[in-house]
């Protein structure tokens, strides 16, 4: 037994939304993001540091570890 073919669906949306919405996504890819100065991954612009989030919440796990340490050795 075959199928029979559905008609086509009118759009909801009217076709200049549809253009605007690719037009301002196509703008997001285009945007060059940094490359991380330790995995070379993608980064943030937010951070002032060349850094992935990967690399960044490492580098506070480690902070939060040498605290934690301090008290101890003293």
């Amino acid at each position: 037994m075959k199928r029979r073919a559905q008609p086509k669906p009118d759009s909801v949306v009217p076709p200049e939304i549809l253009e605007q919405a690719k037009r301002s996504i196509s703008a997001d890819r285009l945007k060059k993001t940094g490359k991380c100065s330790v995995c070379g991954g993608e980064t943030s612009v937010s951070g002032d540091e060349p850094l992935c989030w990967v690399c960044r919440r490492l580098k506070i796990s480690a902070w939060r570890d040498v605290e934690q340490q301090m008290p101890a050795q003293e």
